[in-house]
C-alpha cells in the first residue's frame, strides 16, 4: 500500500481526508486559533459547549469565528463531572442545531483531570440509545474500550496521559492492546506535546489523534499544528508501510554473500 492508496478516516459513515482533530480551548486569541486550524488541515474541531458563557458574546463567538463550511464542529461536554450533566449538555448541542456527534467526557477529579469509566459508560449508553454518534474519552483502558465499541460508540478516544501534561504516550502498551481490539477508529487524545508523540501513536495503528494544548499554548500556534500534522501523517505512513522488528543484536546492512575474502 502506497500513501495514494490509504483510506480516508472514516467516523460514523463521514469521510475525513485528515487524521488529525483539533480543540479549541486555551488560545490566546480567536486570531491565532483560526490561523492553527488553517495550518493543521484539520476536519473536525472540537468545542466545549460547558465552558461557553452564552451571555458574554466574546465568549459566545468561538461558535461564529468556526468556518463550518471548512469544520465539523465536535461539541464536546468538557467540565461535565456526571454522566447526568454529560447528557444535558449533549442534548443541548442538538437543540442549538450542532448535530448528534459529540464528544464524551466525564471529568469529576479536577486535580488529574481522569475520566470517569463508570460515569463516561452510563452516558454513553444514553445518548447512544438516543441517537447520538458519541466518540468518548476514556482512560487507556481496554475492558472499557471493549464495552463501549460493543455499545455502539462510533469511536474510543484513550488518553496518552493526562489532559494538557504533554508527556506523550505514557499508557503505550494499553493504547496498543485498545488498537489490536478495535472494532471503531482509535483516537488518541490528550498527553500529546509534540510532532513525535503524534507520529508514535500513528505508528502503533491509531486512526487519528487529537490535540489541543500543545497548539494552543505553543509560542507560534499555527506552526506547531503545521508541525503536528506532520507528525500525523509521517506516522500514518510509516504504519502503512510496516516497520522493521526491533532485534536485539545488529543486522549488517550489507550483504554477506560474495564478500571478497581478505588474506
Amino acid at each position: 500500500m502506497t500513501a495514494l492508496d490509504d483510506t480516508p478516516l472514516v467516523i460514523a459513515g463521514r469521510a475525513f481526508s485528515s487524521r488529525l482533530m483539533l480543540g479549541t480551548g486555551k488560545y490566546r486569541s480567536n486570531a491565532e486559533m483560526r490561523t492553527a486550524l488553517d495550518a493543521s488541515g484539520t476536519g473536525i474541531v472540537t468545542v466545549a459547549l460547558r465552558r461557553i458563557d452564552f451571555d458574554d458574546p466574546a465568549s459566545r463567538s468561538i461558535l461564529d469565528t468556526i468556518d463550518r463550511d471548512r469544520f465539523a464542529i465536535l461539541p464536546n461536554t468538557a467540565g461535565c463531572q456526571t454522566a447526568e450533566e454529560a447528557v444535558r449538555i449533549a442534548r443541548m448541542a442538538r437543540a442549538m442545531g450542532l448535530g448528534e456527534w459529540v464528544k464524551l467526557e466525564v471529568i469529576p477529579d479536577p486535580r488529574y483531570l481522569l475520566p470517569d469509566p463508570i460515569g463516561t459508560f452510563e452516558a454513553a449508553r444514553i445518548l447512544i440509545a438516543e441517537g447520538f454518534a458519541v466518540l468518548p474519552y476514556i482512560g487507556a483502558d481496554p475492558p472499557l474500550a471493549r464495552r463501549l465499541q460493543e455499545l455502539g460508540s462510533a469511536t474510543v478516544m484513550p488518553l496518552g496521559s493526562p489532559i494538557g501534561s504533554g508527556q506523550g504516550l505514557v499508557n503505550r502498551t494499553a493504547i496498543e492492546i485498545i488498537i489490536e481490539q478495535a472494532t471503531v477508529p482509535v483516537v488518541v487524545d490528550a498527553g500529546i506535546g509534540a510532532p513525535s508523540d503524534a507520529a508514535l501513536a500513528m505508528e502503533l495503528g491509531a486512526d487519528a489523534c487529537l490535540v489541543n494544548t500543545a497548539v494552543a499554548l505553543a509560542q507560534n500556534p499555527a506552526l506547531m499544528a503545521e508541525a503536528i500534522a506532520g507528525g500525523v501523517r509521517a506516522g500514518r505512513l510509516a504504519f502503512l508501510a510496516g516497520r522493521i522488528p526491533r532485534l536485539p543484536y545488529a543486522s549488517a546492512s550489507s550483504p554477506l554473500t560474495g564478500v571478497v575474502g581478505v588474506n
